[in-house]
């Protein structure tokens, strides 16, 4: 696929009003997102990470600056761009299909027939692997399981952009592991555009076409930026041992943990 600029962030800044007066979360962020790329949003926690995928999500808007998608300014939520959170989300007094159905219908309802909606809904559900689960609601299934309900809730608007924040977070180790396998499965298969927050340096590295480190807040930016030249598909236990993984991993791990820890331990 010919991949061509698809996001843009420009010189955005984004300024909260508080009861102790403003905070300058972000400052001056440019970046530009091709289509169908992989990016990792990675920095210290108040980084301003999340409030950068809240500005793409159209959840916020920007102080200053302006953010694109598709060459159009993102003006508010929208389907075109899906939201994962690392809360799942889910009603609790819905079933996995009805959950997954909701957001279908709010999206295709007025133009396509009950059938179509139930058509989509279950592709949906099969993608992420869920379809024996369809029928059982959010307090019958594992926390894993949830959270693959929230990407095929996502998935099922057919979105041209997944916006990911922590969705593994809460997990256990094997089952982070797996649903990171299963995302490089579904994004290959589907070939969307990905902005993914994480705090966890291999998780970037095995998932990113590029990873955008984060300056520390407050007035946080990108400090540098890693391209992840790793051929596709990727296989976590032979990367273990690739001279490539070892070097993006550690070039993370030295912006994380040298350039960004001085700062803070000068001002204590």
């Amino acid at each position: 696929m010919n991949k061509h600029k698809y996001i843009e962030v420009q010189h955005a800044e984004m300024v909260f009003e508080t009861k102790k007066g403003s905070f300058h979360a972000l400052a001056d962020v440019n970046l530009t997102i091709e289509q169908g790329e992989f990016t990792t949003l990675i920095g210290h926690s108040g980084c301003g990470k999340s409030t950068l995928l809240n500005l793409l999500a159209g959840l916020t808007t920007a102080s200053e600056g302006v953010l694109l998608c598709g060459g159009r300014e993102i003006a508010g939520p929208s389907p075109e761009r899906g939201v994962v959170f690392q809360n799942h989300s889910l009603l609790p007094w819905l079933t996995c299909f009805e959950n997954v159905h909701l957001a279908v219908e709010r999206v295709f309802g007025a133009r396509e027939s009950g059938a179509k909606l139930r058509e989509r809904t279950a592709a949906a559900l099969a993608l992420v692997g869920l379809t024996p689960a369809a029928g059982k609601r959010p307090n019958e299934i594992s926390g894993g399981m949830k959270q693959r309900v929230g990407i095929a809730r996502a998935l099922s608007m057919e979105p041209k952009v997944l916006l990911m924040d922590e969705p593994f977070g809460a997990l256990d180790a094997l089952t982070r592991a797996h649903l990171q396998d299963e995302l490089m499965r579904i994004v290959a298969q589907t070939g969307s555009t990905v902005v993914m927050v994480t705090h966890d340096v291999d998780e970037a590295v095995l998932l990113s076409d590029r990873i955008v480190m984060m300056t520390n807040g407050p007035a946080a930016t990108i400090g540098d930026i890693v391209q992840v030249r790793l051929a596709r598909p990727r296989d976590r236990v032979a990367l273990a041992h690739d001279h490539l993984y070892i070097e993006y991993r550690t070039r993370v791990l030295e912006f994380l943990y040298h350039r960004q820890a001085r700062p803070q331990k000068d001002a204590a």
